[in-house]
């Protein structure tokens, strides 16, 4: 009973909810601790479930870990870093994707580290080859083994020249966090340059490293002898604040996101207002809500930054369901991100998939069979329904069709949700949402 949730929908969300730090970077911040000689403090951290799992990973390589979950502060004291049984590490195999990027400071650390096979959301390929090659190519040993990858440097690791066929964010992580403590020189093309990769940046230069970004996306990394201990807030979830966006809009509401920030939701901001959907900006968070009225059907094309986030694309769907017209939306980041729409129709929506690049450029999904491009019709009304959460985000956006659908919904599979999204039933209860763990309850 504890993965499942009822949901009575068919009323408006009305209320403030308080985003905390974003899931996608304040993980990479605790392995960024790895890194300094001193122990550093990360503030703004949210109580969400890959933050336990990298936890307790740092704790299996003997580093301390404090964390007052009131406060939303972690201390990280990795002084007495060791190498884990193997064993032990396997224990979390497949809870998170994170462990790729403990390869670079383990390296420098220990001169070896073991990598288990990598879990996270089937959402597309997510090959770890980039960050393979990086490594390679700073000068590690790479050996895959029963139940995962070993990696060696018997010598310190040296910068190197890599571009990127695509800027992958876990890669360009990956680089930052290796090549900080390499000898020399580093220059990445093709980067990453998401918000959360620049306040990586930010705790690594606070740490003490030298670190360049130039606007044609190539960072440039200056290595350095030593590393300390940093102070840092991080930035807020910019893709939770626009998840419970989408769900004012889709359920016609009106909801307060306290800690969202304008500067990092600015292509969010401008298709939610071509949506039809309104907001006021204040000095600590967005009031987003429906302002009444049709919803407007768009086109839109998923992108990196600074391009329409493809994690804000499955909440919008949900609330483009009940928008007048056709909107097209045209998926290039993960060539799986439509498999969530089944349940949508199942719910009453109407939606088809293609394989073709609709609505925007080619992009690179588009002569290999995926389907990536969708054309939702609305309004339409959505009927409840039982659902299975496929993953975090479509998870979060079949939420919200059950709280927009009218009648009883059953949603199974919400531990996945707790992946990324803070006390979400807490925030739920808070915006008045109609939900409960029995059948039938209101």
């Amino acid at each position: 009973m504890d993965d499942l949730l009822y949901v009575d929908g068919g009323n408006p969300l009305h209320g403030e909810i308080t985003v905390r730090g974003a899931k996608n970077f304040v993980s990479k911040a605790m392995v960024a601790a790895l890194l300094g000689e001193g122990p550093s403090e990360l503030r703004n951290v949210p109580t969400i479930r890959d933050v336990a799992v990298v936890g307790s990973l740092l704790e299996l390589h003997g580093v301390r870990v404090d964390v007052d979950q009131d406060a939303g502060v972690l201390r990280i004291d990795p002084a007495d870093v060791e190498s884990p049984l193997v064993a032990d590490i396997d224990t979390l195999a497949g809870a998170s994707r994170i462990p790729i990027l403990f390869c670079g400071p383990l390296l420098h650390r220990l001169g070896e580290a073991f990598i288990p096979d990598l879990g996270g959301c089937r959402i597309g390929d997510r090959p770890i080859n980039y960050h393979l090659d990086i490594l390679r190519q700073f000068g590690a040993q790479v050996d895959k083994r029963p139940g995962g990858i070993h990696l060696s440097a018997p010598r310190r690791l040296t910068g190197t020249k890599i571009a990127l066929p695509y800027p992958s964010v876990g890669a360009t992580e990956q680089l930052l966090l290796t090549a900080v403590r390499a000898e020399g020189i580093t220059e990445l093309s093709n980067a990453a340059i998401e918000p959360e990769i620049m306040d990586l940046i930010n705790v690594l230069q606070k740490m003490g490293a030298i670190i360049s970004v130039d606007t044609d996306r190539v960072i440039r990394i200056e290595g350095v002898d030593r590393l300390v201990g940093f102070t840092h807030t991080a930035l807020a979830d910019r893709i939770e604040a626009a998840s419970w966006a989408s769900a004012a809009l889709a359920t016609g509401g009106d909801v307060y996101v306290r800690g969202a920030h304008q500067a990092d939701m600015t292509t969010f901001l401008n298709t939610f207002r071509k949506v039809g959907g309104e907001f006021t900006v204040h000095d600590d968070g967005i009031r987003f809500f429906h302002p009444g009225g049709d919803l407007r059907s768009i086109q839109l094309e998923t992108d990196v930054h600074p391009g329409f986030m493809t994690d804000w694309q499955q909440p919008l769907v949900v609330a483009l369901t009940q928008a007048r017209g056709l909107s097209i939306v045209h998926e290039t980041v993960y060539e799986n991100r439509f498999g969530f729409v089944d349940a949508l129709l199942g719910m009453g929506a109407t939606i088809q998939v293609y394989k073709e690049c609709l609505g925007g450029r080619p992009c690179r999904f588009g002569q290999r069979n995926f389907y990536h491009s969708a054309v939702i019709s609305g309004p339409t009304p959505l009927s409840a329904a039982d659902i299975e959460v496929p993953d975090l985000r479509g998870g979060f956006s079949h939420l919200i069709a059950a709280l927009t659908a009218k009648g009883q919904s059953s949603v199974r599979g919400i531990s996945l949700i707790d992946r990324g999204y803070e006390q979400f039933t807490q925030k739920l209860d808070a915006l008045g949402a109609q939900f409960s763990r029995e059948p039938g309850a209101r």
